[in-house]
């Protein structure tokens, strides 16, 4: 759907000459929250449609049912609002569409307690809007304050808790773990493989195995030279993102190309070669970790079209049972990020790929969204290292403070890949931490083990960088060298307790950072300090 589909919704001189409101909002009686919760609990339990055209469809649908209840009086308010209610759920950008229905009406009817008592129409309209927001807010606390109630998952022995008086999301642990116990194990949402590596041809594009000479299963058309260490491996990631980012193949369920593929072949061909000549040239991986985020819940949403196709992609299993279908977008939206440069050549690159293969996707990813996922991949991706790591990483030719860095204990330079991890994403940072991310199985598949003895209720930590003293180094060198790279990376100066000890009389203005620059989603901050809403703020 586009801005027109809210054509219907925004024409309200329509509406303006079909309301003449008797009495005003007051005498109609105000909606209690009790009505409220019942009438989101009603209309939470409907299906909406899948497609674009039926949800297009019903839109309109709902608009014009509520249009004809605005039309008979204050009485029908709160029926009118659910229908509105309802077409705001089927809408890609609901903040969006809220914001266009506030501005196709004079802007005294949505500032309460500011419309004249004189202006019935406006007084009533006001009502209506209220409710539609009062509903969306109850609707966006419940699915933020619930989330935590069904993840992280009961069988990985942790939960999310809130610290005091940052008010930040820690991992605790669920139970007592001696030293060397694995605490969970835990998939990667997205993967990518180093680009040396890639190019070279000797890991698994899926699961970053390390493959034998000659055991490699290699796609016959594949913009990224990407190998598999097994079927099972490839036909995973064919489904989840790279048939739509690096390949010619249809992106769609069979039976619904309708030539498209063929359509597109030029454009998809042109536009995948420019994004992975800048990967190959420039070594980043990031780029590549949100180019498949995207593609792997665009696949699923197509998905939906054919529920039913044998070995399809299907919603990572990351929330517990009876959870109210969290999908990928609930799990990376309470994620923290930091202010990152966002480079605007990257976002046309990856705008340009996903819009060659599926027309109307180029406006998957506007500028903002660019820079705040990119905030969130730059300060949660981790990186993945087993058997010791490596010593041959190409040195990065950016300047520090734009060089891509990843979690992890053994350096960035000794990692084959990174990946996200969004359980892990709530360990903090510590330099004397108390678990360690593993990749035992020589895979990405993160392994969390217990450094030291830990009780239940215990925060998790782990160290963002290499820790160590290096032989070449001095205690005070290692100690600023870390710092260094914690506040480079994370954007925060750490006081971790190992830190406070070490202090010394050397200034350190120099670091850059004087606070945890890392923040949250608005709409998430709002709703966790009890300050419901999720409209953006004005001043």
């Amino acid at each position: 759907m586009t801005r027109n589909s809210v054509g219907k919704f925004a024409r309200t001189e329509s509406v303006q000459k079909k309301i003449v409101p008797p009495t005003p909002p007051s005498a109609a009686g105000a909606i209690d929250a009790d009505a409220l919760k019942e009438a989101l609990a009603k209309i939470s339990g409907e299906a909406v449609p899948q497609s674009s055209d039926d949800k297009e469809a019903y839109f309109m649908t709902q608009v014009g049912l509520g249009e004809q209840l605005c039309a008979q009086g204050p009485m029908f308010a709160l029926p009118a609002a659910l229908h509105f209610y309802r077409a705001l759920r089927v809408y890609p950008s609901p903040v969006e569409l809220i914001m266009i229905y506030e501005k196709t009406v004079p802007e005294p009817v949505f500032k309460v307690g500011s419309v004249s008592t004189y202006d019935p129409y406006g007084q009533f309209l006001n009502f209506v809007h209220q409710i539609i927001m009062d509903l969306t807010n109850l609707d966006v606390k419940s699915r933020i304050e619930g989330y935590y109630e069904y993840f992280p998952q009961k069988r990985m022995n942790v939960s999310v808790k809130e610290t005091g008086e940052s008010k930040y999301k820690i991992l605790v642990a669920e139970k007592d773990f001696e030293a060397g116990d694995v605490i969970y194990k835990e998939d990667p949402l997205v993967v990518a493989l180093d680009s040396d590596l890639q190019q070279m041809g000797t890991h698994c594009s899926h699961c970053l195995r390390l493959i034998h000479k000659g055991m490699a299963i290699k796609p016959e058309s594949d913009r990224l030279n990407a190998i598999y260490c097994s079927k099972e491996c490839q036909v995973a990631s064919k489904a989840e993102s790279q048939n739509l980012l690096f390949t010619l193949e249809s992106p769609l369920p069979p039976g619904m190309d309708q030539g498209l593929s063929s359509l597109t072949k030029s454009k998809r061909e042109e536009a995948q070669k420019v994004f992975t000549d800048y990967l190959k040239s420039t070594g980043k991986t990031n780029p590549l970790l949100l180019a498949r985020l995207l593609a792997r819940q665009i696949s699923l949403e197509t998905a939906k079209f054919t529920p039913n196709l044998p070995g399809g992609i299907v919603e990572p299993p990351l929330t517990d049972e009876g959870s109210p279908g969290y999908g990928i977008s609930d799990h990376i939206e309470r994620l923290r990020y930091i202010d990152v440069n966002a480079l605007e050549a990257e976002r046309k690159m990856i705008t340009e790929v996903l819009g060659s293969a599926l027309p109307g996707l180029e406006s998957t990813l506007p500028e903002d969204k660019h820079a705040l996922a990119m905030g969130k991949i730059a300060y949660n991706a981790f990186g993945v290292c087993y058997s010791g790591g490596r010593d041959d990483k190409p040195a990065s030719a950016a300047r520090p403070e734009d060089q891509e860095r990843t979690r992890t204990p053994y350096g960035t330079s000794r990692q084959i890949g990174s990946g996200l991890y969004v359980v892990s994403a709530y360990l903090a940072h510590s330099c004397e931490p108390n678990v360690r991310p593993s990749f035992s199985s020589g895979t990405a598949e993160l392994h969390l083990v217990a450094s030291r003895a830990i009780k239940k209720g215990d925060q998790l930590t782990m160290a963002f960088v290499d820790v160590t003293q290096h032989p070449d180094e001095t205690a005070e060198q290692a100690r600023r060298r870390r710092r260094f790279e914690l506040a480079r990376g994370w954007r925060f100066k750490c006081e971790c307790s190992r830190c406070v000890s070490d202090v010394t009389d050397e200034a350190e203005g120099d670091l850059g950072v004087g606070r945890d620059e890392s923040k949250v989603e608005a709409a998430v901050s709002r709703v966790e300090s009890g300050q419901a809403g999720i409209m953006p703020d004005t001043d």
